[in-house]
């Protein structure tokens, strides 16, 4: 029972050995540009892509009941397989073993009895490393746990001319360490153990079932296409259907139409951004007055704006309707009230004496005043008038310069 642990606890480390070298080896080849594990899928290979064949040898032992230590021999197998998928595969084998040390056998002495074994397997192979850690061409080591079923041809050598055979069945598991060498060479390193009938091996009828464990190092040789592509995204194919000449005629006229309007889009967009020029500069959030042409920034906190502006027709000091709705406008926006307000009266020096431009500045800065005094209830102590007559002409057109200002003290 010792020798048979010592045999699983071998096994147990070299498989956590080759789980961790193969999730240690993960490199660019099996990710995707995000670094992701890409498993998939893979293109079918052809019938003769994806084969290998095998040689090796080492030692096999058996264990049964009450027996005591283990009883080594030599093995030598040969097998040929084949890669279904990146992770699944079969393959079938030879191996012939022999027993070193003498077995007992009922009415037979002899010390010199040995046995040895034919065997042929089949054999189920599954790629841990690349259902975990997806198909890598380059990867060194592979891990693949398989499972075997095996018919035995047992022959016991007694020393003499004398030979038994029995037959057997035995079913197993093993381990096959893959270390890549090549494209098309690899080492392998193989750990295995099956449970056969004992009468097999021993003649004991109170032993039912007897523990074959072998270890195996051998090359392997891939044939034929040895590597698995993934699949690609697949452009559909457009087969194209044949036009008769009033069809052909429709389309090129819708596609000419369609130049057209494309052509009327263009200048309408550069008539649009022509026209959103204007706005260019204009701050966000901030309240503006757009009067001929230009825009006024409107201070609208607290009820503060200023200046604003009225224009009046040349030698008049009354309002315009659109005037006045500039003035209510600016009226009802800024001022309330308990506003105190400056309103300064101005007349173009192209025409006029000064005297003339002053008291014609007078009345416009009166016209104004009262307004804002009978229709927006401002309180005539807080309305403060300055008539310059033609002396302040700051804008360069003479229309711009007949007007009253108003700004807030």
């Amino acid at each position: 029972m010792k020798g048979f642990k010592t045999i699983l606890g071998a096994i147990a480390v070299a498989a956590m050995l080759s789980v961790s070298f193969s999730a240690s080896a993960q490199e660019n080849a099996n990710r995707d540009e995000n670094g992701k594990i890409v498993r998939g899928a893979y293109e079918t290979n052809g019938f003769w892509s994806n084969w290998f064949i095998g040689l090796g040898g080492g030692v096999n032992t058996y264990w049964d009941k009450g027996q005591e230590g283990l009883n080594i021999g030599i093995a030598g197998e040969g097998f040929v397989g084949k890669w279904f998928t990146p992770c699944v595969g079969t393959r079938i084998g030879y191996k012939g073993v022999t027993d070193r040390k003498p077995i007992p056998i009922p009415g037979n002495t002899d010390e010199k009895n040995r046995w040895f074994a034919h065997s042929v397997n089949a054999d189920v192979l599954w790629n841990i490393s690349n259902t975990i850690g997806g198909y890598k061409e380059t990867r060194f080591w592979e891990f693949v746990p398989y499972f075997t079923s095996v018919f035995y041809d047992h022959v016991y050598d007694t020393g003499g001319e004398k030979k038994m055979n029995n037959l057997e069945f035995g079913l197993g598991f093993g381990l096959l360490n893959d270390l890549r060498l090549s494209k098309h060479v690899d080492l392998y390193l193989q750990i295995q153990a099956v449970m056969v009938r004992n009468a097999a091996l021993n003649a004991n009828p109170e032993i039912f079932l007897s523990l074959l464990p072998s270890a195996t190092l051998g090359l392997m040789f891939n044939l034929g296409k040895s590597n698995w592509d993934r699949h690609t995204s697949i452009t559909p194919v457009v087969i194209p259907v044949p036009f008769t000449t009033d069809q052909y005629n429709a389309l090129k006229k819708r596609c000419e139409e369609l130049e057209a309007e494309n052509a009327a889009l263009k200048d309408r967009i550069a008539e649009l951004e022509a026209e959103n020029a204007k706005y260019k500069g204009l701050k966000d959030g901030q309240t503006y007055i757009y009067k001929d042409g230009e825009f006024i920034e409107v201070n609208c906190e607290g009820k503060k704006s200023g200046p604003g502006i009225v224009y009046f027709d040349i030698d008049k000091s009354t309002l315009s309707s659109r005037e006045k709705a500039h003035l209510e406008y600016f009226a009802g926006d800024a001022l309330n009230k308990d506003s105190k307000v400056v309103l300064v009266g101005s007349a173009d020096k192209q025409t006029g004496t000064a005297a003339y431009n002053q008291k014609l500045t007078e009345r416009r800065a009166e016209t104004v005043k009262k307004l804002l005094i009978d229709k927006y209830g401002l309180s005539e102590d807080n309305i403060e008038i300055k008539a310059e007559g033609a002396s302040n002409n700051i804008f360069d057109t003479p229309a711009k310069n007949r007007c009253v200002t108003i700004t807030l003290k």
